[in-house]
């Protein structure tokens, strides 16, 4: 099918990211799942058939470029979908450069060149980019400065890319999932010395159905930011 919408996802091993392939999967969209070894591409496609995996190690935004010079990309590009993220809490105090470093990499920097990359593609489509965020992009809580500071600053991006690209027809959207029940607030829980069940906080699925309402928005409109919290 021509038609057919292409999706390139990054984070889609777990939690919301695998949610939302899942769900575009089902529905007969192409996927283009990013994995960071090949290891990882090759568990992709076997659980998402028909997928196409490109792979690139988010944690190393200089080598995106080059990683992907090796690899046949998609023509078009109808949504860029940002998911993957990675969280090391600690007090200012005690944070290293390279706790520092490792999260504005993968949260800010490789989702910027990823961005950049792919953009030629995604004008070809007016098609568009959605970086899921974090309530942590809007507010941030003691421990939490260098995870909230990529996310802060990823909200940063995608405002200025939704203002650089709106002539050109690409829709940016924002979304900012409060606690999600996953294997990344699993080890917040457990960085935070706390108890972790899954039933208390959002189903990835409900932030699954936020995203896919968001690309599926007639062209007429465009969500900006859009905050998920727990409902119970």
């Amino acid at each position: 099918m021509a038609d057919m919408p292409t999706h390139v996802i990054t984070g889609a091993g777990s939690g919301i990211g695998a949610a939302v392939a899942r769900r575009l999967h089902e529905r007969g969209d192409g996927l283009v799942l990013v994995a960071r070894d090949a290891g990882r591409a090759r568990e992709l496609a076997e659980r998402f058939p028909g997928a196409r995996t490109l792979v690139a190690d988010l944690g190393d935004p200089d080598r995106i470029s080059w990683a992907l010079g090796h690899q046949e990309l998609p023509e078009r590009v109808d949504g860029l979908l940002h998911i993957a993220g990675v969280v090391d809490l600690g007090p200012v105090g005690e944070l290293t450069p390279k706790a520092w470093r490792h999260q504005l990499e993968v949260n800010l920097m490789a989702p910027a060149e990823l961005t950049r990359l792919l953009l030629p593609q995604v004008r070809v489509s007016r098609g568009h980019v959605v970086f899921v965020n974090s309530g942590a992009g809007l507010n941030a809580h003691a421990e939490w400065s260098a995870y909230a500071a990529s996310k802060h600053g990823l909200k940063a991006l995608a405002d200025s890319l939704r203002a650089e690209e709106h002539a050109s027809g690409v829709r940016v959207t924002s979304v900012y999932p409060g606690r999600t029940a996953s294997p990344m607030q699993a080890k917040v829980h457990a960085q935070e010395g706390k108890e972790y069940e899954a039933g208390r906080w959002i189903d990835p699925e409900s932030v699954a159905t936020a995203v896919v309402m968001a690309l599926d928005l007639p062209r007429d409109a465009e969500v900006n930011d859009l905050t998920v919290r727990p409902g119970r």
